[in-house]
């Protein structure tokens, strides 16, 4: 189908109606705006790029600003959500655009060049923190964005987040059931809300078990893990499991165990979270959790567009289940 006009007669809709629909805007009815997308899906009609930025002064790129510190810009859990993400937006005419920004003082300089120059429609937040400086400039300024994760930030904004808290109870008490009674967590820094929540799930899954709360904060890398464990190990009474709050800080745990001469699932336990491919392939297998992240990036990409469009954010917040992915390293604990 070659026009706009003929879609909308097609359609039995207005020229305008289909043309907002087709363009995110939240004015349009949720059914209307899947029917008109169905029917230009079918069709094969494709909106004429030029003419509808031209239109809407808009530059139809979608950007995920990464807060990547040097050396760590390629982990594969946001290789993953930016393919999901790149394709969902593609659907829709977008494309998806990715900038490293060093975490600091300077963060905010990557956003205000964004916006300032007008270079970008909308911006995807990862690796949300507590106290989180960037959502508050965008929700100031009005800029549409959406996170990946939660905050302390009490005003609304279109989030998709994984139920972390209960998925590390669940998990910590998945492991007092094999009969684990001293159980560490390696966390990640507690600044980042995803980082909280997990040892809160933790702690409180202590608490009901009336075990001690063994926790070592680290960075969120192997190297993190390697390190906590090996603080860890050399306790008079060393833990019987470990759950991490990455896979990466379990990997460089499953290291730090070997060294001692121990066998992770034999001897100790390891559980981590994010289901990387790596953790498949390690030595053992390492059990994991995982929040489904290709159906993430879709509905991020989905967000994104709705809130350029100019829905509420406060109608797209989204917390998932996580699912558990047992594996050779959790095993039961030993005498």
């Amino acid at each position: 189908m070659s026009s706009l006009r003929e879609l909308a007669r097609m359609l039995g809709l207005s020229i305008t109606t289909v043309s907002r629909a087709l363009d995110g805007y939240g004015d349009v009815a949720v059914a209307t705006r899947e029917r008109v997308l169905a029917a230009a899906e079918t069709t094969g009609y494709r909106p004429n790029s030029a003419a509808r930025r031209l239109r809407r002064g808009l530059t139809e790129i979608v950007t995920m600003v990464l807060p990547a510190e040097p050396g760590h810009f390629n982990e594969p859990l946001y290789i993953e959500l930016l393919r999901s993400t790149g394709e969902r937006l593609a659907q829709q005419g977008y494309d998806l655009t990715l900038i490293a920004a060093l975490p600091g003082p300077d963060e905010l300089k990557t956003y205000r060049r964004l916006i300032e120059g007008r270079r970008t429609d909308a911006i995807i937040v990862v690796r949300t923190r507590r106290e989180d400086a960037r959502l508050r400039y965008l929700t100031d300024i009005g800029f549409p964005f959406v996170a990946m994760g939660r905050s302390d930030f009490a005003e609304p904004y279109a989030y998709v987040d994984g139920d972390g808290e209960a998925a590390f109870h669940d998990a910590a008490l998945r492991l007092t059931g094999l009969g684990h009674r001293r159980i560490g967590h390696l966390a990640a820094p507690s600044a980042f809300t995803f980082a909280h929540l997990r040892r809160s799930g933790f702690a409180r899954a202590m608490r009901e078990a009336g075990l001690p709360s063994e926790i070592i904060e680290d960075s969120a890398t192997e190297a993190g893990g390697y390190r906590a464990a090996g603080v860890m190990l050399t306790q008079a009474e060393p833990p019987s499991a470990l759950l991490c709050a990455t896979d990466s800080m379990a990997l460089g745990a499953m290291r730090a165990v070997r060294e001692r001469g121990l066998v992770a699932g034999r001897d100790i336990a390891i559980i981590g979270h994010d289901n990387i491919p790596a953790a498949a392939f390690s030595d053992p297998a390492l059990a994991t959790m995982e929040l489904p992240i290709a159906a993430t990036g879709r509905r991020l990409a989905e967000m994104a567009l709705a809130r350029i469009g100019g829905a509420d954010p406060r109608d797209m917040t989204e917390i998932n289940p996580v699912e558990f992915i047992p594996r050779a390293s959790l095993g039961e604990a030993r005498g």
